[in-house]
Formats: C-alpha cells, sequence, structure tokens
C-alpha cells in the first residue's frame, strides 16, 4: 500500500468511528491499531533485509603475475572476518597485465561507479590510483615508506583517504645478496633488472650496490622499462655469463617472475627472489614475506573502511615477519648444492 492510499484508508476509518456505538469503536480502533502495527513490522522487516542484502563493490587493481596471491590472501582473510563474497561484498579485480599505463583510468572508472574502496598493491599502481582519484577510500599494499611517497602523514595518523600495509620489499635487497653468497661462495658476478623510472628500484638497487662492494661481487643491472625490454634481455642472457639472479624491488619485473623463472632454468642460473610462492613455482631461493599474507593483513583495512572507518582513522602496519625459503628440486636441476647451515634456517624447504 503506498503512502496516499494509506492515508486515505486512515481517513476513512477515523470518519467511520464517529458513526459507530461504543462497542464498535472499540473493535474499530483495535482493528486499526493491529493493521498499523502490521504495517510497521513488516516495513521495518523490508528495510533491514535490504541493508542486509546489500553488497559492496571493491575495486582492486593489481599488475598481474604472482602479484595476484596478493587478492587471494585478501580474499582468504576477509572471508576469516566473517564476510561472504557475493553477500557483502563485492571484488571487481582489474589485472594490469604487468604495466601501470592503465592504472589511472580503471581508478577513475571506479571511482565513477561509486565503488566502496579501492584496494591498490604495489608503489606504482598506488600512486597512479591516488593522483588519478579525488575522493574513493584506498586500501594499500606498498614495498616501500608510504610517508615518502605522499601517501599518508604518519604512520600512526595517516590523515587522509589512504591507509594500509607496508611490506618489506626494498629493505632487504641487501639481504639477499649476502645469503645468496653464503651459499654460493665462490659467487663473483650477478645481474638483476628493473625499471630506472621506478624510485623503489632505484633505491633497492643502491642498497644491492653497496652490498655487492661489500662481499666483492659485481652487479651487473640491466635497465628495462617495458615487458618487452625484460623479455628481450632475458632472451640475450648467455649461460654461464653470470653467477646468479638478484630480485630488485620492481612491481613491473616482479609482474613477470614466471618468465624469469623459465629462463633461469633454462639457462641453469640460481636465482633469488623475495617471495616464497615464486620459489614453490621454480625459483631456486627467497628472502622476504609472503603475498598471500600481505592480503590476508590488508583485509582488516578493508573490513573497517566497509563498516564506515575512514582510512584517516586506521594506523599504517608494516609486516616484518621474513622468510627463507630453498627449491631443492630447482637446485638439483642447475647443479647447485645448497650447504646444510644454510639451508637448515629456511622455514620452507621445495624437494
Amino acid at each position: 500500500m503506498n503512502e496516499q492510499n494509506y492515508r486515505r484508508f486512515l481517513d476513512f476509518c477515523c470518519a467511520d468511528l464517529n458513526s459507530k456505538t461504543s462497542a464498535q469503536r472499540s473493535r474499530s480502533i483495535f482493528i486499526l491499531t493491529s493493521f498499523a502495527l502490521a504495517t510497521f513490522l513488516l516495513t521495518a522487516h523490508s528495510n533491514a533485509a535490504a541493508q542486509q542484502t546489500k553488497v559492496e563493490r571493491i575495486g582492486v587493481l593489481h599488475l598481474g603475475g604472482v602479484l595476484i596471491t596478493v587478492v587471494d590472501g585478501l580474499r582468504a582473510g576477509l572471508k576469516e572476518l566473517g564476510l561472504q563474497e557475493g553477500k557483502q561484498f563485492e571484488l571487481d579485480t582489474q589485472d594490469l597485465k604487468g604495466g601501470a599505463n592503465g592504472a589511472a583510468a580503471a581508478a577513475q572508472k571506479f571511482e565513477r561507479d561509486k565503488v566502496k574502496m579501492i584496494f591498490t598493491n604495489t608503489a606504482t599502481v598506488t600512486t597512479a590510483t591516488m593522483n588519478a582519484t579525488k575522493n574513493v577510500p584506498i586500501v594499500f599494499t606498498v614495498g616501500s615508506n608510504p610517508v615518502s611517497l605522499g601517501y599518508i602523514k604518519s604512520f600512526a595518523q595517516p590523515g587522509g583517504r589512504l591507509t594500509g600495509i607496508q611490506y618489506l620489499a626494498r629493505d632487504l635487497t641487501g639481504k639477499r645478496l649476502e645469503i645468496l653468497k653464503e651459499f654460493l661462495p665462490k659467487l663473483r658476478q650477478v645481474v638483476t633488472f628493473y625499471d630506472p623510472t621506478n624510485a623503489t628500484a632505484v633505491e633497492s638497487s643502491k642498497l644491492a650496490r653497496e652490498e655487492a662492494q661489500r662481499t666483492n661481487i659485481k652487479l651487473v643491472e640491466r635497465h628495462v622499462k617495458s615487458i618487452d625490454e625484460l623479455n628481450a634481455a632475458l632472451d640475450a642472457l648467455k649461460a654461464g655469463e653470470f653467477g646468479a639472479y638478484l630480485y630488485m624491488a620492481d612491481a613491473m619485473v616482479v609482474s613477470q617472475s614466471q618468465r624469469i623463472v623459465e629462463s633461469a632454468l633454462a639457462k641453469k642460473l640460481p636465482t633469488m627472489f623475495h617471495d616464497q610462492i615464486i620459489v614453490a613455482r621454480g625459483g631456486l631461493a627467497s628472502y622476504g614475506q609472503s603475498y598471500f599474507e600481505i592480503g590476508r593483513h590488508a583485509a582488516k583495512y578493508v573490513q573497517r573502511v566497509l563498516k564506515g572507518v575512514t582510512p584517516a582513522e586506521q594506523r599504517v602496519e608494516t609486516i616484518e615477519d621474513v622468510e627463507l625459503a630453498f627449491n631443492l628440486t630447482t637446485a638439483k636441476k642447475i647443479g647447485v648444492t645448497i650447504p646444510p647451515n644454510v639451508l637448515v634456517r629456511a622455514k620452507v624447504v621445495v624437494r
């Protein structure tokens, strides 16, 4: 019954009461009160049901490849928090295929479509998303300092529309090279690939150079600004040309980690990455943090935004737990033996 007809019904009932006896009026009042209560309860139930069935849309931007693991972790974390995908939230995931050029347009479309928030991974994608939008909340996972990047005012008080998780992608670069030297004591020359326009990768390379100088290793830096250039550089590698490959904190490069693994295996080149998922897929070694766990930790930020808590109110966390991983099957294929004193420190060993 719409509002106009409901008012007409009430007016009719009130007018009709004046023409009835006392007993009849009492009965009519009872019927009218019961009808009003039933109408109220039905309306309240309908409104509650509408609220319960509202599905909040979350825009997700990532560079593809192994980075999809962050989204897998986010989905698992939201489930652990009691949120049901398809009933309470929907992830609209956009795979940028290794290039951040499409991030700005995708972020603007998300904002026009009035998503509840945008979830981003890597500084490259987060910066593009922040610069391309005006009001939409952003939950990020990045491997460098979010204060230096201009995302937040401080870790304790972000003060804007961005918040999230920092993980140690860049800061562990030197330690990765140190571990490489431990299990490859005769190591003399290491190759790496990164985009020289990527600030995080440039900072990472500086740390690698410092460690290389300390350990008397020659670090060969191959600059690649696109996936095509990376593929060409991999094709140009010759078996035995270098003693190992070292990952540099570059989102475009890591999105192509499987291509690097395959090329390295073909040329019997030892590799050092940053995430155990790459080791599980054929990389020799990794030292760093799990993309899956990073996404899982970020789920609580997404949950809070869904509840109406602004990013400005949510302290940014740094995940500091790191893990060493080895793939002994890969080691056997390329003729490398991991010393027992190093292997024993690994949390993950693929056999």
